[in-house]
């Protein structure tokens, strides 16, 4: 059994975009949420990040604070069928470098671990249709009946993929200077601080000004910029930010 494991988050590292707001508009169009919560809550936020004058942090948070929300009372089996309908439909729109590295890592026999904000019924649907060996996402809790209660267990921050990192390494036994991490908010960046080779996928300007304040990672991490069919290598020590 391999030592070495691979760690990616998905939304925006191996998915182009976020997975929760396909979701969210799947669950409006099969009547599970209400659409006027889309237009008076997300949309804006959304319409802001996409005219890059807001921040995707901000969007990201903007929707699971709605759809935590909007998805409480409604039945885990909804959800479940949500999650397998957008990755059937959505799954393919990947990085090419991001599935050529997971294809990469399997070929070496290396564990292929998913660590993602995203609910979790997508984050295991995203993990069986590119057969990865383990997976955590954010944990949005049933109740007795199995609907959602509105609680939240998160996966979207540095500590709890941090906590989640060493539960993973405690179970198979993962060498994590051997280890390899890919993500690209901030909310990575202590994925990205325990491994000894750490991938920055198309990474935000948060966690580039956070990579560089920080000299251990600034010397081993790889900036990846993936645009159309071309897929960039950046130096760090050269990477001048415009805005």
């Amino acid at each position: 059994m391999s030592d070495i494991a691979a760690f990616f988050d998905i939304d925006g590292t191996i998915y182009r975009e976020g997975l929760i707001t396909e979701v969210f508009k799947k669950m409006v169009k099969y009547d599970l949420i209400d659409e006027s919560k889309w237009h008076s809550e997300v949309r804006p936020a959304f319409i802001s990040w996409d005219k890059r004058v807001g921040d995707y942090d901000t969007y990201l948070l903007k929707m699971v604070n709605v759809y935590s929300e909007a998805v409480k009372g409604t039945s885990s089996f909804h959800m479940e069928y949500v999650a397998r309908r957008v990755i059937e439909q959505k799954g393919d729109r990947v990085y090419t470098f991001s599935r050529e590295r997971i294809k990469w890592h399997k070929e070496q026999g290396h564990k292929v671990i998913a660590i993602s904000g995203s609910p979790i019924e997508l984050v295991r649907e995203m993990s069986k249709k590119y057969e990865m060996d383990d997976f955590r996402g954010t944990i949005y809790a049933l109740d007795k009946k199995k609907r959602y209660s509105g609680d939240i267990i998160p996966m979207w921050d540095s500590v709890s993929k941090k906590k989640a990192i060493l539960e993973i390494v405690s179970e198979y036994g993962i060498d994590l200077e051997k280890s390899y991490a890919y993500g690209d908010t901030s909310g990575d960046l202590t994925m990205l601080k325990m491994v000894g080779s750490p991938f920055a996928m198309n990474p935000t300007k948060e966690l580039i000004m956070r990579i560089k304040e920080d000299e251990e990672l600034r010397k081993k991490v790889k900036i990846i910029v993936e645009r159309k069919d071309v897929t960039y290598r950046l130096d760090i020590a050269c990477l001048d930010l415009l805005c």
